[in-house]
C-alpha cells in the first residue's frame, strides 16, 4: 500500500521524446524565421509582385506558398494532397481547425483570406497574413461584414481567389459545425464557383485531437505545444467544384459542408 502511495504521488515522466523533438523543430524554426523570412520579405517588397513565372504565378505568390509550406515541415508535418485546386476566380470554403490551416492551405495555391480581425496582431502569421492579401473582419459588427463581402467581390471579378472558414471559427475537431451561408452570396454575386475543402491532421491515420485550441489555450500556448507534437499528415483535400447556383446560397452552403463532412468521415473509417 505504501508503495502504491508513492507510486501516485510521484511526478510524471519527462517525455524524452517531446524533448528531442523541440531540440530538433526549435533551430529549424529559427532559421526558418532569421534566414527565409527575410528572403521572403525582400522577394515581397522588391517587385516580386510583378515577375510572372511560365505558371502564371508571381514570384511573390510563389515565395509565400513555398514559405508557408517550410513552415509545415518545421513543425513536423507531412503535407499530403488529394484532389487540384481549381484554377482562376474561385471562392474555397473549409472547416476550420488550427491557424495553421492557413499555411496548409496556402501551401498548395495563393488566395486571400477572410479573417477575424484579431489575427492581424498575431506575431509572424498576422504579417505573412496581410502579404497574402487576407482581408479581416471584425466579429460582431455589420457594417464590417459588408465592406468584406464588397472587397471579397471585387477581388473574385479580378480572377483572384478568395477562402473563407464559414463555421465562424475553429473547432475541437470532433465535427463539422454549420456553415453560415451568407458569406456564400459572395459567390453568387461575383458569379464564380465554390471549391469544398477538407483540412485534416492526422496522426497514426486517425484524427489528433490535440491540434487545435485547448480550452482558453492562447495563440502562443498553442504555438509552442504544437511544435512538440509527434510527426503527423497534414492533409487537404480539394474536392468536387461547384457552380450550380439555382438553389440559393443555404443549399450552396449545405451541400458544401455535406461533402466535406463525408470526406472526414470516410478517412476517418466512418
Amino acid at each position: 500500500m505504501h508503495n502504491a502511495l508513492l507510486d501516485t504521488d510521484s511526478p510524471p515522466k519527462r517525455d524524452w521524446r517531446k524533448t528531442l523533438r523541440y531540440c530538433v523543430r526549435s533551430p529549424l524554426l529559427a532559421w526558418h524565421l532569421v534566414v527565409h523570412l527575410p528572403l521572403l520579405l525582400l522577394i515581397i517588397n522588391c517587385g516580386g509582385r510583378s515577375i510572372q513565372l511560365r505558371s502564371g504565378e508571381s514570384l511573390a505568390h510563389r515565395g509565400i506558398r513555398a514559405w508557408s509550406a517550410g513552415l509545415m515541415r518545421v513543425f513536423g508535418f507531412r503535407l499530403r494532397r488529394f484532389g487540384e485546386p481549381a484554377p482562376g476566380a474561385v471562392m474555397f470554403v473549409a472547416n476550420h481547425l488550427s491557424w495553421l490551416d492557413v499555411e496548409l492551405m496556402h501551401s498548395q495555391r495563393m488566395m486571400g483570406f477572410v479573417a477575424k480581425s484579431e489575427i492581424s496582431r498575431w506575431p509572424l502569421i498576422g504579417w505573412l497574413a496581410r502579404q497574402a492579401d487576407t482581408i479581416y473582419h471584425q466579429r460582431g459588427s455589420t457594417e464590417s461584414l459588408g465592406a468584406v463581402a464588397q472587397l471579397m467581390v471585387d477581388n473574385l471579378r479580378r480572377g483572384g481567389a478568395v477562402a473563407v472558414f464559414p463555421e465562424g471559427g475553429t473547432s475541437c475537431g470532433s465535427s463539422v459545425r454549420t456553415f453560415h451561408a451568407r458569406i456564400f452570396q459572395v459567390a453568387l454575386e461575383a458569379q464564380v464557383p465554390v471549391q469544398p475543402v477538407a483540412l485534416r491532421y492526422a496522426l497514426n491515420g486517425r484524427f489528433n485531437p490535440n491540434l487545435p485550441f485547448l480550452d482558453g489555450e492562447s495563440f502562443f500556448v498553442n504555438f509552442v505545444r504544437v511544435l512538440g507534437e509527434p510527426t503527423m499528415d497534414a492533409e487537404v483535400h480539394f474536392l468536387t467544384v461547384q457552380t450550380d447556383f439555382s438553389n440559393g446560397r443555404r443549399k450552396l452552403a449545405e451541400s458544401a459542408r455535406a461533402e466535406i463532412v463525408l470526406t472526414l468521415e470516410q478517412h476517418e473509417g466512418g
